[in-house]
């Protein structure tokens, strides 16, 4: 009640305001930083209003909104429209214009309906993205803590068992917004035919976003969404061939998803083709307004699994649309070894020290990659897949993509490696903050920004595999974040495979050419989007 006794003073100042004015009342006479200091405590549907009150007070209005803000709220009541009314509410509670926004639900709400009522309240000329994910990390917005949720699944005598619906619904809204960006939905389309996925039209139509709006073809960052039954693999190779390295690209490589198309794409759906992933692309405005400062990104990932035993190569491989099947030999000796033998050498190896690890082979890939006709280049990918057995003959991994003579190595879910990658993130945020507060102080003393120099929040997609049993300890991914940046908004959601630039040196340090293998799917990870922001440079 304490909080919301300023916003209804607010609310009564601003409507006397607006009385005053049709009685011919001089505004100016106020002063604007009253006014100012008024319309910064609006609700976000007020404060649009009173945007279209006078050419002053939008003047003020877009002073207030000069500077990028990210808004997140979490809800767990089990009727999705309150729910959704729940965090729209939170989310819109201070002043912002939602540039997109970013929905992750339980497996008990409806994508469609979901997708419904958030455009009834947000509008359907913004990009909007939603899917079901594997938990959601985030702010309560009844009791204002923080939360680390996943979703309840439960086996017993390998028999899946219904879960109680109500711990299966949830949603975490977050909605941007992002002056001097442009933000766009592309989506990934995929034939039935021997076309399949139609990754050279995604990268084109990728491009041709960032091309309408910016001096520059590649975008500021991807945030992807792949469904279910997408092998994503193939599509982050040609990612990462098209785009330069700032171009930051982070998301979930298996959730189902649904998205609403912002008004003015023009992509269509053709017959016989259906969505296999979408991406929210963010490009810069070449024609953002003045005063208008930078929003820069920042990825880290805190990586979970180690490497075990000695590196093989697959020999006879086979593969079918989502798993292969191979042999293999040692490095050092060429004899054939069969699926059993393979994971016997494994284990032998893992001991006692780990029950019930993941197990996934990291394979190292060269590949010739292009787009169109643009110049074929060779390279290198880690790509992990999750082993699934093994017998006389082979062992058995999910997804396709392995060729007779790639090299791999094993790797398991590791904890300890986790909350030490987890501790490294966490100086890395931390640097970042003293950068900031240094620039700061630089500034204080008559150079540098008009305005303060400030990380203003940040997105995380964590694997379900990890969490509070994994570690042992509660919130370790978001208490990462949070210990560094009390107070900033942040939140996210729990995947089963989580997207993110980076190399094969992340999980093998000790050789220096690994840091040219490009490893963008990861496992076991955490993976931190942090945004922060730059004013424009004071003037003299």
């Amino acid at each position: 009640m304490e909080e919301q006794q300023p916003l209804r003073s607010a609310k009564k100042m601003a409507k006397a305001l607006t009385e005053c004015q049709s009685i011919s009342v001089r505004i100016d006479d106020l002063g604007e930083d009253l006014i100012q200091n008024i319309l910064n405590r609006l609700p976000a549907k007020s404060f649009a209003s009173a945007a279209c009150v006078s050419r002053s007070w939008n003047s003020i209005c877009n002073r207030v909104l000069s500077s990028p803000k990210l808004s997140s709220a979490v809800s767990f009541n089990p009727l999705l429209e309150n729910a959704v009314n729940e965090v729209v509410d939170k989310v819109l509670l201070e002043p912002i214009r939602p540039h997109f926004a970013l929905v992750s639900v339980g497996p008990f709400f409806l994508l469609e309906e979901t997708l419904q009522l958030i455009e009834g309240k947000l509008g359907s000329g913004i990009p909007i993205i939603i899917n079901v994910s594997e938990g959601i990390i985030g702010r309560d917005v009844h009791t204002d803590q923080f939360v680390e949720v996943q979703w309840e699944v439960t086996v017993e005598d390998d028999t899946a068992v219904l879960p109680d619906q109500h711990v299966q619904r949830g949603i975490i809204l977050t909605v941007g917004f992002l002056p001097g960006l442009k933000a766009h939905v592309i989506p990934l389309f995929q034939h039935k035919g021997p076309q399949g996925l139609l990754v050279d039209k995604f990268v084109t139509d990728i491009r041709e976003a960032a091309s309408t709006v910016s001096d520059s073809a590649s975008p500021a960052g991807i945030i992807l969404f792949a469904g279910r039954k997408t092998n994503i693999k193939p599509v982050l190779q040609t990612i990462e061939y098209a785009f330069p390295e700032d171009t930051f690209i982070v998301g979930d490589a298996d959730s189902q998803f649904l998205y609403g198309r912002n008004i003015g794409e023009n992509i269509t759906m053709s017959p016989g083709s259906t969505c296999a992933a979408v991406a929210l692309v963010l490009t810069r405005d070449m024609n953002k307004p003045l005063g208008i400062g930078e929003t820069k990104f920042h990825v880290m990932l805190s990586t979970g699994v180690s490497p075990i035993g000695p590196t093989y190569k697959a020999n006879s491989v086979k593969h079918n649309k989502s798993s292969t099947w191979l042999t293999a030999s040692r490095e050092t000796a060429r004899q054939h070894l069969d699926g059993e033998s393979i994971l016997e050498e494994i284990y032998d190896q893992l001991g006692d020290r780990i029950l019930y690890p993941a197990f996934y082979v990291g394979v190292t890939k060269r590949r010739k990659c292009s787009v169109g006709t643009e110049k074929v280049r060779r390279m290198q990918f880690h790509e992990f897949h999750e082993v699934l057995g093994g017998d006389e003959e082979y062992l058995f991994v999910n997804y396709p993509g392995i060729k007779t003579g790639d090299p791999f190595r094993f790797y398991i879910s590791d904890s300890k490696a986790a909350l030490s990658s987890s501790n490294e993130v966490s100086d890395k945020l931390r640097h970042l903050k003293l950068d900031c507060e240094r620039r700061n102080n630089h500034a204080s003393g008559g150079f540098g920004y008009s305005d303060k120099v400030k990380v203003f929040g940040g997105i995380i997609f964590s694997c379900c595999g990890r969490g509070d049993p994994f570690f042992g300890q509660p919130r370790i991914d978001s208490s990462t974040f949070l210990n560094n940046f009390p107070g900033v908004t942040f939140g996210g959601a729990y995947c089963a495979g989580e997207i993110a630039r980076g190399n094969l040196g992340l999980y093998e340090p000790d050789d220096e050419e690994h840091s040219f293998i490009h490893c963008n799917q990861h496992v076991f990870g955490a993976v931190y989007l942090v945004m922060s922001y730059f004013p424009p440079p004071r003037e003299r």
